[in-house]
């Protein structure tokens, strides 16, 4: 053990695996028993760990990983070897030769990509698992739907190539169902121009959390994609997802590291952004934005002392951030904090603490840095 683990710590976030495990379940619960369950665990599983929450996943019977790129595929294979993974992210040419060392399903978008990766498995005399990706209005990754069946056939022909898959990405499935649903009717409509597909021994997979309230059971779909909503992150309100009642995974932290009295009118912090308009009880938190509190929350957001909402005063400095807590009584240097999560029956939410950032949770996860331990919940206790 390091001397800096067991230093006490200033700011952590706590990750409930139990919670984890329970939200798959449920999850899976709410689905028609033929779907396959994706889990997407790309950039350090949304910032909860990817050793630790992959390996809980599989204990609780996740079919599939999704990734984003070769190098959180080779982390995860350290993990759980044989077990399929999706790269969702194209490669770049010179990993091409390195792919097949990790045994993963590729997405290929374009006619080059079929050639380059192709003739990378013919070289290694192996056969390349891929996933087809076709792009019905996200305007990212994959083929244009009318141009799909073409580059279906060029997958066919290749001699090293196996499909396994084929999906899409629908753009705005959390606010604007009309557009959703004209996505899953181009991507439906190019299946059926591809000559011959056996959509039967394919994954075929389109919905991801926030498509979840429009999913369709029938036709082809045999896969979803689930990212934040296993780890308790609601997109958007919709009767699925109210009654899946997935609880929050992460929680953040830190302590109170000093305590002191200011007179009104004195101006907090860097640039004089806020001056007291009373006497006040100030705390000073051992956390900043080099932790993860976003500087976009000066001024706005909330910590919860004691139970108890405290406003944040002044800028978020890269270290430390200021709160008021005149109203608190009783508060002490050491006391615990509470960013995000529970304390004393008053509550913080990912969203709701994303917001005063003017940002989503996707990026406040993935923004709490290296320097805050994770500390891993894995029943009762940590």
């Amino acid at each position: 053990m390091s001397t800096a683990s067991r230093l006490p710590l200033r700011c952590w976030a706590e990750i409930d695996l139990a919670v984890l495990e329970r939200n798959l379940r449920l999850i899976r619960a709410s689905l028609p028993d033929h779907m396959r369950y994706v889990a997407v665990i790309k950039a350090d599983a949304y910032g909860h760990g990817l050793p630790q929450t992959a390996a809980r996943l599989m204990h609780a019977g996740a079919d599939l990983f999704a990734v984003a790129n070769l190098a959180e595929a080779a982390a995860l294979r350290e993990i759980g070897p044989g077990w399929p993974v999706l790269l969702l992210s194209p490669l770049l040419p010179e990993e091409d030769r390195h792919v097949l060392d990790y045994d993963v399903a590729v997405t290929i978008s374009s006619e080059a990509e079929v050639t380059r990766l192709d003739n990378a498995a013919r070289a290694a005399g192996r056969t390349l698992t891929v996933h087809l990706k076709i792009d019905t209005g996200m305007g990212r990754l994959g083929v244009w739907y009318e141009k799909a069946p073409a580059l279906y056939l060029k997958i066919r022909e290749a001699t090293h190539l196996r499909l396994a898959g084929v999906f899409t990405h629908f753009s705005s499935s959390d606010d604007d169902a009309v557009f959703t649903a004209e996505q899953r009717r181009r991507f439906l409509n190019a299946l059926q121009a591809c000559p011959d597909i056996d959509l039967a021994a394919l994954l075929i997979h389109a919905d991801n959390s926030a498509g979840l309230e429009t999913i369709e059971v029938a036709g082809p779909f045999n896969a979803v994609r689930v990212g934040l909503l296993q780890f308790g992150i609601i997109p958007h309100a919709g009767s699925l997802l109210a009654q899946v009642q997935a609880e929050p995974v992460f929680s953040f932290h830190t302590r109170v590291a000093l305590v002191k009295q200011l007179p009104a009118g004195t101006a907090v912090s860097y640039g004089r952004t806020c001056s007291l308009k009373r006497d006040s009880t100030v705390a000073i938190l051992a956390a900043g934005y080099g932790d993860g509190v976003p500087r976009a929350a000066s001024n706005r957001g909330h910590v919860l002392i004691r139970g108890k909402r405290c406003p944040i005063l002044g800028r978020v400095t890269m270290d430390q951030t200021i709160v008021d807590v005149t109203d608190v009584p009783g508060v002490e240097t050491g006391d615990p904090v509470v960013l995000v999560g529970h304390q004393q029956g008053e509550q913080i939410g990912l969203t709701e603490f994303s917001r005063w950032a003017d940002t989503i949770p996707w990026e406040t996860l993935t923004s709490v840095t290296k320097r805050v331990p994770r500390l891993y919940r894995t029943s009762l206790g940590l």
